[in-house]
């Protein structure tokens, strides 16, 4: 594990760039054995040398290249938030004090904070109040519903959180550098992901990288989104948004889908023919929550019949409590077609003949603009590109 200490990093950087230590020194506000200690101590951290040390100057290894590409782009973002707020914090603030303002701005509370971090209340305050006083002004606004971060207390937030990200993946690409599987995949996964592509992409990956640690979280597209933006989730598979709903993040379509009708088997539907929207209006529904293309698709369908929408309608986001209701009655569901091949290949449900034409929606990644993948991030990645393209291939 390397310290995250935010001065030793700024003068691995200032050597880097200046390939001295005297002048890193001066430039750092620091002596030059303080220098020699910093180097020392991130190299043993590191795994091994981070210079070539020779007589007209420092000049990085290749270990020093890989540990100094990410942390550049991790320091330099978060030490524009600091000025933003105060050009004394970029010489100031710890790790620490930044871990305790993220825990505030997302409790907005600081006991609440100092319960998700695992340390004292006063601890906390403490914290807060030291960067505040290098600011010189306050960074919440104290509410009845809580501490309200102001807009620079919240890019400080959302930029240090994303330098930390960076920092794992400091870890990652020198783990990867030594041949050893370091760090966590973190996916965020929508409900089409679950039954179509991801599986099988994890199973090609697994088999590549046995030991490497990989975390699926499951979530609405708003809160999937919300870490992905903050550094806490990599990317994320499902349906994608038109418009884009924010500038700081990317998308990448892998396919279309279009939606399915689907019912238990031997549900009184099952061998109908073209059931009309007049017919599918009288039964019970479970179906998408409100707001995901999939539900603005089964809106839009009976509203261009100009059909009233069902009376019965179960919002239901999870494919495995919608194929366990429907098989327990004789409602029925609109999912995503893959979904539905799912599904009913296994036997498990059927598909219902509905004559109409689907519109098509795009299904892809989502990630933070500008993201730079570890190599193991970016297998996964390849290898869910592969599976969307040819899930039967490789």
């Amino acid at each position: 594990m390397i310290s995250r200490n935010l001065r030793h990093f700024r003068v691995f950087l200032a050597v880097g760039t200046s390939r001295s230590p005297t002048i890193a020194a001066a430039r750092c506000n620091v002596s030059q054995p303080a220098v020699t200690q910093s180097l020392a101590k991130l190299e043993r951290e590191a795994g091994g040398a981070l210079f070539d040390r020779t007589r007209h100057g420092f000049f990085l290894t290749e270990r020093g290249e890989l540990f100094e590409k990410r942390l550049r782009r991790a320091m330099e973002r978060l030490d524009a938030s600091l000025a933003e707020v105060s050009a004394r914090l970029t010489l100031t603030a710890t790790v620490a004090q930044l871990q305790a303002l993220i825990a505030v701005v997302a409790a907005q509370n600081f006991t609440l904070a100092a319960r998700n971090l695992g340390l004292a209340q006063p601890t906390v305050h403490r914290a807060i109040t030291q960067i505040e006083q290098e600011a010189g002004r306050s960074l919440f606004e104290r509410s009845t519903f809580g501490l309200v971060p102001t807009r620079p207390c919240r890019e400080l937030a959302k930029a240090a959180q994303l330098a930390f990200s960076e920092f794992d993946q400091v870890e990652a690409d020198l783990g990867e550098f030594d041949g050893r599987e370091v760090g966590t995949i973190v996916v965020g996964s929508l409900p089409l992901s679950r039954s179509v592509v991801l599986p099988q992409a994890l199973a090609r990956f697994r088999s590549q990288r046995p030991l490497q640690r990989v975390t699926v979280l499951d979530g609405t597209y708003d809160d999937l989104l919300g870490g992905v933006r903050s550094g806490e989730i990599d990317f994320m598979i499902g349906a994608l948004r038109d418009p884009l709903p924010i500038n700081d993040v990317a998308q990448e379509q892998l396919f279309h889908d279009s939606m399915a009708i689907v019912a238990r088997p031997g549900h009184p539907l099952e061998s109908s023919a073209d059931l009309t929207p007049e017919i599918l209006g009288q039964q019970q529904w479970a179906v998408p929550r409100e707001g995901t293309p999939a539900r603005r698709q089964f809106d839009a369908f009976f509203a261009a019949a100009q059909v009233p929408p069902p009376a019965s309608i179960l919002d239901c986001g999870s494919i495995l409590l919608m194929r366990e209701i429907l098989q327990r009655t004789d409602m029925l569901g609109c999912i995503s077609q893959k979904q539905a091949e799912a599904e009913t290949l296994r036997g498990l449900l059927v598909a219902l003949d509905v004559q109409t034409r689907w519109a098509e929606r795009p299904i892809g990644l989502t990630y933070r603009a500008g993201w730079v993948p570890t190599k193991a991030q970016a297998l996964l990645l390849d290898l869910v590109r592969q599976t969307a393209a040819d899930p039967d291939g490789l």
